[in-house]
């Protein structure tokens, strides 16, 4: 039986180096293939989860927190690369990071919350937009 061969559109490989701005748009486009619908409800409901976890991180503090942040910090830092929100992926890797070194997180956590801040309003924009 012979193999059917199907000829795909070419799709650029993320950037190296992410744009300047809470959200590349450019890496948005490509991950939703350019729907409109698919790019409105990912960003709404990446939105959502960040504030959740962020809420998770600053309010959590049981006897199991430091064993805790790592993973909720990875699953925000996952999600935001696969948005284009590089910005909060860099500070979610930092507060893994601070965590496994044993340093104070607090400061990282400080970071966290301001580029999830920058990537909400810039979220908050494109759904406005759209």
């Amino acid at each position: 039986m012979p193999l059917r061969l199907q000829r795909i559109e070419w799709m650029p490989s993320p950037p190296l180096a992410p744009d300047d701005g809470p959200i590349d748009s450019g890496h948005l486009d490509r991950m939703t293939l350019g729907d409109a619908g698919l790019t409105r409800e990912v960003l709404a409901m990446f939105a959502a989860q960040a504030v959740s976890l962020v809420g998770r991180l600053q309010n959590d503090h049981c006897e199991n927190w430091r064993a805790s942040v790592p993973a909720l910090a990875h699953t925000l830092k996952g999600s935001a690369r696969a948005i284009g929100a590089f910005h909060v992926a860099d500070a979610a890797e930092g507060l893994e990071l601070a965590i496994r070194k044993g340093d104070d997180p607090a400061e990282a956590l400080a970071g966290l919350k301001e580029a999830v801040a920058e990537a909400r309003t810039a979220i908050d924009a494109i759904l406005r937009r759209s």
